[in-house]
């Protein structure tokens, strides 16, 4: 094995020592000022890509890995869009509180690609406790039954069940404010990635007057 010495700025000296090869091995250095990474040594990472890592033991995590939109007030409009989702996304979940309409159309959450918001092919139900049950078909309903009086709250999860297939699962659970519980599950299977989804009503007509939504993704 050969080796270089590099003296340093004061009495001490670094060694470069070369393993023993066959043929010519290239080790090739950045060209910029930069510090190189040890194998023992701490270091942060800047723009890097891990290509099939091996993550042994526990990792300390120094942000939330988990993507939060901005919450939007559900006091207007006929819809509300959340758009851009990336690609990677496996998991969509959308908290909501105090959103009502004013009038009697079910609320309902669609999803989509690049090629649009899909508006039929939903398949499950949605359970208002002890009274309704609703077949989904156009969207995910949320809201088994609805009055204008009437405002909702809850958690809508989506999460991607076959990547092949671009099949969604769907699970939501919530409440109406007059005290009844609401749950429901489904599935939709895309005809591309999902990049978008969109909370609106059955009719499509009726505008929403209370409440706010939000989107997280991981």
């Amino acid at each position: 094995m050969s080796s270089v010495i590099i003296a340093g700025d004061t009495s001490g000296s670094v060694t470069l020592a070369a393993p023993a090869v066959s043929g010519t091995t290239t080790l090739t250095l950045p060209a910029t000022t930069d510090t190189l990474v040890g194998k023992t040594t701490t270091d942060t990472l800047t723009n890097k890509t891990l290509t099939s890592p091996t993550i042994s033991g526990t990792p300390v995590m120094s942000a939330s890995v988990i993507t939060s939109g901005t919450a939007v007030a559900s006091t207007s409009g006929t819809s509300i869009d959340f758009t851009s989702i990336p690609s990677w996304v496996k998991r969509v979940t959308f908290p909501f509180a105090g959103i009502s309409t004013n009038s009697t159309s079910l609320i309902q959450l669609r999803i989509g690609s690049s090629a649009g918001i899909v508006v039929t092919g939903y398949v499950g139900s949605c359970w208002l406790a002890n009274t309704v049950n609703t077949a989904y078909s156009t969207g995910f309903t949320i809201t088994a039954s609805n009055a204008a009086a009437n405002n909702f709250s809850g958690i809508c999860t989506l999460v991607l069940l076959n990547s092949a297939s671009n099949l969604w699962a769907f699970s939501m659970s919530g409440g109406r404010d007059d005290g009844t519980g609401i749950v429901g599950g489904g599935y939709l299977a895309l005809s591309g990635t999902l990049d978008r989804v969109r909370l609106t009503t059955v009719n499509g007509t009726d505008t929403f007057d209370a409440g706010s939504i939000n989107i997280l993704y991981e």
